[in-house]
């Protein structure tokens, strides 16, 4: 089957992924979504369908602070500020989901910044 697009393929590599990778109210799944732009990073609770905490470079604190600066600099902003507020809510084990992207660059950047900042995965 010929695939019609990169945003397809990456979603098909994402279901691949998925089929391995769930969270757990123990162990949630640390979701990373990356656009041209911008980086997401959420926690969830797959057994029960809930974020338990998310991130982003838009939001205004990491914002102001990122001007001008690296989108794999903003990306280590937004993977430190996500393991702080899954510390606070007392979540120190997820498993990683790469969202079908490769281990590279930004989403390598957020996923070391997370680990630095105290996460285990």
């Amino acid at each position: 089957m010929k695939v019609k697009s990169r945003r397809q393929a990456r979603i098909r590599r994402h279901m691949r992924v998925r089929k391995k990778v769930f969270g757990t109210p123990e162990g949630p799944r640390l979701s990373v979504f990356r656009s041209h732009k911008h980086i997401y990073a959420q926690i969830i609770d797959d057994r029960h369908g809930h974020t338990l905490v998310a991130a982003s470079d838009l939001e205004p604190g990491v914002r102001t602070q990122m001007d001008g600066r690296p989108k794999t600099a903003k990306a280590a902003v937004v993977g430190e500020l996500v393991a702080r507020r899954a510390l606070e809510k007392g979540i120190t084990r997820v498993v990683f989901d790469r969202g079908g992207y490769r281990y590279h660059g930004r989403v390598k950047a957020l996923a070391e910044a997370a680990r630095q900042a105290g996460l285990k995965f």
